[in-house]
């Protein structure tokens, strides 16, 4: 198996933010396991084997809810490392065990090491049990003072390739008529500025065509629409990323979702492209040609 896999193990305390992580990490582009019993670690990197390159980022949350199995997870590590030609990274999530008990109130579940004790002793018991694995660990973070963006954040930094947190920009184009898009953080309504649809030679055609494009954005209500989103989403985007967000999904809706929307949605996405990841997609493009066919 090739040396640029990655297999990143979550272990750690119960409730320490171990979903958190792996939500973090699948965001990565990781393939992400929950909950795996250590004795099946070695038949899911034959798999691993078999997938070719389908499988080259994994991470694989392994914690004490299979704790009849969680003996055998040191030699599994063991036996990854012969696998993989290099060692798995260990992530360890802590916490003070103040803040542990306080979660566990907050959210009502019990600890699976205390079903029928106080939490506290759960947790006295999970701490021992995870003391050498804890010593194993490439990476310890102690969540007691954290919230969830700020773990996030730091899983981003550290596993990203470039080690800054992942943030996509998405813009799409839809049609009113078609319905709101229901994925969408920000809308705006460009419906108020001329519609190419009106001009027979211009109907059929869509914001991708020059003709179309160049007609949309000649307006001057159009190149002030323009200057006043563009500075707004300037404004916005730093702190949606420093929220924590890995994606923005910006919508721009006209009548039918095929000429000015498409003509802006295009525009803004070039626009941003020297700052942010960007996509652009055009939902309701072809629904004209759809209904004709």
């Amino acid at each position: 198996m090739a040396n640029d896999v990655q297999l990143v193990i979550i272990t750690g305390m119960s409730g320490a933010g171990k979903t958190v992580a792996v939500q973090s990490l699948e965001d990565l582009g990781f393939y992400c396991m929950d909950n795996l019993p250590p004795t099946l670690l070695q038949p899911f990197l034959a798999l691993m084997k078999d997938s070719g390159q389908k499988l080259k980022k994994v991470a694989i949350v392994m914690d004490m809810r299979g704790r009849e199995f969680f003996d055998h997870l040191q030699t599994a590590l063991d036996e990854a490392a012969e696998t993989l030609n290099t060692a798995p990274r260990v992530l360890f999530l802590d916490a003070e065990d103040e803040v542990l008990v306080r979660r566990y109130k907050e959210t009502r579940r019990t600890h699976p090491l205390s079903r029928d004790d106080r939490p506290l002793d759960g947790i006295h018991q999970e701490r021992e049990l995870l003391n050498d694995l804890r010593g194993r660990a490439n990476m310890i973070l102690n969540t007691s003072k954290m919230k969830p963006k700020d773990l996030r954040e730091n899983i981003m930094r550290e596993f990203s390739p470039n080690k800054q947190a992942s943030f996509t920009v998405n813009v799409m184009s839809f049609g009113f008529k078609h319905g709101l898009p229901i994925d969408a953080d920000l809308v705006f309504d460009v419906r108020f500025l001329p519609n190419p649809h009106y001009i027979e030679h211009m109907r059929p055609r869509t914001g991708l065509d020059s003709d179309v494009s160049e007609y949309v954005m000649k307006w001057n209500d159009t190149q002030k629409f323009l200057e006043k989103v563009t500075d707004l989403l300037t404004f916005m985007m730093p702190h949606y990323k420093m929220e924590g967000k890995s994606q923005l999904v910006i919508a721009i809706g006209c009548t039918g979702g095929q000429h000015r929307s498409v003509a802006l949605s295009e525009y803004l996405a070039n626009y941003f492209k020297d700052d942010y990841k960007t996509r652009v997609t055009h939902r309701d493009i072809d629904k004209r040609k759809a209904a004709k066919a």
